[in-house]
């Protein structure tokens, strides 16, 4: 039966951890702090002052949440950072949000996942930062956040992703956290890879402890009471007389960030929760395979942690719209056509805002809107996990491959890749078509990563199971507070 992290399991390192703690003056916010940033401590917030968003600091660990003032030092917090696309930047009349990413500590929300994954086991014992190293094993921004969490935390990271992806991704691995790199062979789809050198580090190095995000549900549980409730806000500033909350739009990736769909399915029953993924490697849609360009949504396998039951809706993106959009959001060129098209000079200065994958979620909400023929009275939420900074050598690639870019070629790529989005690749999941793809769990985690068949059925057929899964947060904020009070740093 699927096991839930709600007791103690090694006394002696949960001690461990607690001395380690004591020693560098390591507080760890609970999950409630991180979503409500008003119950953080006074004295906390006034050393955050002085304190850059990404610096190497424990006390960073409670800028873990979408609510960061966006400055790169010494904010504090407000509400949650998002934008609004207009119509005449859409094509779509249905309103358009997307939470922002870049305001987390390495600029992704994947710092909270990690953190949902690494707080529990600490708390509970499980990982002795004493003695264990947290193998982070990603497509990217994952193993990232991960790295820097467990430099906040007090203990060494190894960080596995594929060779193919962004050169700042590596850079900052390396040369600011001092993490152990691991590249494996391929691209962003290239997961099984991932995981067969995670099998090799079980077998060779027991010093090591792998939270793969892909099976860790601390991932979703991280997501489904942060994210969630983050939107949740947003829609309610956003909202008027007239609002419906019409659907949530989320690239599949690790299933972390979709389980937000699960929170906002309590409040609004009717909800259409859309999963994105790459054209180039239509798993979900059509069983398919292959690279991508469409970095954070490492695929060709279903996760583990994916409550299929709440999706509603494939989509798939062509890699291709997403480089060119990543170029007209980018280039001077395109910002000064985007001006002549009369996009607002706000709306076009936070274009940088949105990464890669937040292209393809952009994508796939217009997608969604003209399937489901949506009005102005229909909002879609959705995420930019990352900004434009992360990919800023793709950018320059580009410039290589196709040229300096023109203002014609802007015009081309907006009419084209953006207001041109269509509704084909994508499909409407039946009863059956959201069985078929939880089966497909089988075939990575029953034969390849040894789950347990029981597990799996488990997870399909009881209806309570989720609901448990997500609510483990309540007793993980338990275990942080006295864990905070045996070390006695917030006395």
């Amino acid at each position: 039966m699927i096991d839930l992290i709600d007791r103690i399991t090694n006394k002696n390192a949960l001690e461990n951890a607690v001395k380690r703690y004591k020693e560098k003056g390591i507080i760890l916010p609970t999950f409630a702090q991180q979503e409500n940033p008003d119950l953080i401590p006074h004295k906390i917030k006034d050393k955050l002052k002085n304190i850059g968003l990404w610096e190497i600091n424990p006390l960073n660990l409670f800028r873990i949440t979408w609510k960061n003032e966006p400055k790169e030092k010494g904010g504090l917090f407000g509400g949650v950072n998002f934008i609004e696309l207009p119509k005449e930047f859409t094509g779509v009349n249905a309103r358009i949000v997307l939470l922002i990413g870049k305001w987390f500590p390495t600029g992704s929300h994947k710092v909270g996942a990690a953190y949902g994954c690494l707080a529990p086991r600490i708390t509970t014992g499980g990982f002795d930062p004493s003695y264990h190293k947290a193998v982070w094993p990603s497509t990217g921004n994952y193993c990232r956040g991960g790295a820097f969490d467990s430099k906040l935390m007090g203990t060494e990271s190894v960080a596995i992703l594929p060779e193919e992806m962004s050169k700042e991704r590596f850079d900052w691995l390396r040369n600011e956290i001092g993490s152990e790199v691991i590249a494996t062979p391929g691209c962003e789809s290239n997961v099984k890879e991932i995981y067969d050198k995670c099998w090799e580090i079980r077998r060779t190095r027991p010093d090591c402890i792998i939270f793969n995000q892909f099976d860790e549900f601390g991932n979703a549980v991280w997501h489904y009471n942060i994210t969630g409730k983050a939107i949740e806000e947003v829609y309610n500033k956003v909202k008027t007389k007239s609002s419906n909350l019409a659907a949530y739009v989320s690239a599949t990736g690790s299933a972390g960030t979709i389980a937000a769909g699960d929170y906002l399915r309590k409040l609004v029953p009717h909800i259409k929760v859309v999963a994105s993924e790459a054209l180039q490697c239509p798993t979900l849609l059509r069983n398919g395979f292959g690279g991508h360009r469409i970095e954070g949504i490492g695929d060709k396998h279903v996760p583990w942690i994916h409550n299929v039951k709440n999706t509603d809706m494939v989509t798939a993106i062509d890699d291709e719209d997403c480089m060119r959009l990543l170029r007209l959001f980018n280039e001077e060129e395109g910002h000064k056509y985007l001006k002549e098209c009369n996009i607002p000079e706000e709306i076009i200065k936070e274009l940088h805002l949105i990464g890669i994958s937040g292209i393809g979620n952009l994508l796939s909400a217009i997608k969604t809107a003209k399937y489901y023929e949506m009005t102005s009275d229909d909002v879609i939420v959705t995420i930019a996990t990352d900004s434009a900074d992360m990919y800023k050598s793709r950018i320059v690639e580009q410039n290589v491959a196709h040229g300096n870019y023109t203002e014609m070629q802007a015009a081309r790529d907006f009419e084209k890749c953006l207001l041109g989005e269509r509704t084909d690749n994508l499909k409407e999941l039946g009863y059956n078509d959201k069985k078929a793809i939880h089966n497909l769990k089988y075939y990575t985690w029953i034969e390849q990563q040894a789950k347990e068949l029981e597990d799996l059925n488990q997870l399909w057929y009881d209806r309570e199971i989720w609901g448990k899964i997500f609510a483990q947060v309540n007793r993980w904020d338990e275990l942080v507070k006295d864990f905070n009070d045996r070390t006695g740093l917030l006395k």
